[in-house]
């Protein structure tokens, strides 16, 4: 079930969900909108000829109150909310439907599972032929919560919980990699 507004109101105030900062106009008929942070990953084309799932990407690390995204590029970004789900609840994350409108795709996988704490990395792709610029704590994409079954038997504690800025992939350090090594 999707939360409506009264009901994130209601566990933000308790603290039960927690979106650190969060301005009231933030807070949308069944969703959180989430702005945009200062800091961006961008993977650093010089550096490697290609990218493999068994070893760290190499990034270009900085940041910036404003952005302009090139044409056909792909950026990481931070929000500037750090969030604190519940066992029992999971998010999706949706880019708006206005930025979306400009050409611009905005991810995370597009999951947030439930216990997970930290800022959400989100990643950015320009479908425009033409740049597109950004500016730090404008809201880009919104956080649609919903309620489990039940609670979660193992909530989220992976590798990226308590993240701070955006982080780089870090599919190496999966299983099924760390396993064989």
């Amino acid at each position: 079930m999707i939360l409506s507004d009264q009901t994130i109101k209601k566990m933000m105030k308790s603290e039960e969900l927690q979106i650190h900062p969060a301005e009231p106009h933030q807070i949308q008929p069944a969703s959180v909108d989430i702005r945009l942070g200062t800091h961006f990953l961008k993977i650093d084309e010089n550096a490697i000829e290609s990218i493999a799932l068994d070893e760290p990407a190499k990034y270009v690390e900085f940041e910036s109150e404003e952005i302009i995204i090139p044409p056909n590029s792909f950026l990481l970004a931070t929000t500037k909310e750090y969030i604190k789900l519940p066992d029992n609840v999971t998010a999706f994350v949706e880019g708006r439907s206005s930025i979306g409108r400009m050409g611009l795709f905005i991810q995370n996988a597009g999951w947030v599972d439930p216990g997970f704490e930290g800022e959400i990395t989100l990643e950015l792709y320009n479908a425009n032929r033409l740049p597109i610029r950004l500016i730090a704590g404008r809201r880009i994409a919104q956080l649609v919560l919903a309620f489990m079954d039940e609670k979660a038997e193992t909530p989220y504690r992976g590798k990226y919980q308590g993240q701070r800025n955006a982080v780089g992939s870090q599919v190496y350090l999966d299983q099924e990699v760390v396993m064989k090594k």
